[in-house]
């Protein structure tokens, strides 16, 4: 039972940090919205680079981007939340009932992981060259919150031998 407990408690928080995330971005709504703003525009990357026909200045699309990523962000949040529930519910069930269970976290877990690869690792620093700012670079930030999701995911995933 240690272990779906331990699976539980980490789909559980990991629903909490996203939410907490989106909570914190609508709440604060132009902090975060200021990065997305500055990614997009491309304004503190290297002077002269040949990508800047790329940068993005419209501020109708700074907050659509900005709005996609919190709705990224509230989905994959909900999908673990409603997951550690029904992970819960089915903590002392047969193997089939608790790996039936987890499929809505594999796939809140996906999502996120999508989020932070797509949006913020190629999109961000790749496409709008976010790892040339020493100011607005959210790269390392973004790094280790794929991986922190991949590991869940992995351990999610890992066979476990309760009630099996």
């Amino acid at each position: 039972m240690l272990i779906r407990l331990s699976k539980i408690s980490l789909v559980a928080s990991s629903a909490f940090f996203l939410l907490l995330v989106v909570f914190n971005n609508l709440t604060d709504y132009g902090s975060n919205f200021e990065f997305v703003r500055h990614v997009l525009s491309m304004d503190t990357t290297f002077p002269g680079n040949q990508g800047m026909w790329r940068a993005l200045n419209s501020p109708v699309i700074h907050h659509a981007f900005y709005a996609s990523i919190i709705l990224w962000e509230l989905v994959a949040g909900g999908l673990l939340a409603v997951a550690a529930w029904r992970m819960w519910k089915e903590r002392a069930e047969s193997g089939d009932a608790w790996r039936k269970a987890t499929s809505l976290a594999v796939a809140g877990l996906t999502v996120s992981l999508l989020q932070w690869f797509i949006a913020f690792i190629t999109v961000g620093g790749e496409w709008f060259l976010m790892w040339q700012s020493s100011i607005w670079n959210g790269q390392t930030a973004a790094a280790r919150m794929f991986t922190v999701f991949a590991l869940i995911l992995i351990f999610l995933n890992q066979r476990d031998h309760d009630n099996v």
